[in-house]
């Protein structure tokens, strides 16, 4: 091989590990939540599992003493959270 043929590569090959290995110069800051937020993906959750168990309850996963026990569980969870979002002024 000749240099014109190896130097291009070595370059090259010097190139990419400097890109792959190289230290990064930012570190991107930790997103700060709020309460609110904290709250607003609480519900979403909670909603999303009242859909779920009612998915499961028609399919008949569910006997009905325990569906209405864990309906409302998440009924008055989700009620806490909407209050408690309502009195931060979300």
């Amino acid at each position: 091989m000749d240099l014109q043929t190896v130097l291009p590569l070595v370059a090259l090959t010097i190139g990419c590990l400097a890109y792959i290995f190289w230290p990064q110069q930012r570190v991107l800051a930790p997103v700060e939540k709020t309460r609110l937020d904290y709250l607003r993906e609480r519900k979403s959750v909670i909603y999303d599992n009242l859909r779920d168990l009612n998915f499961e309850f028609r399919a008949g996963k569910f006997p009905e003493e325990d569906y209405e026990r864990q309906r409302g569980d998440l009924e008055a969870e989700a009620a806490r959270v909407v209050g408690e979002m309502e009195s931060l002024g979300g």
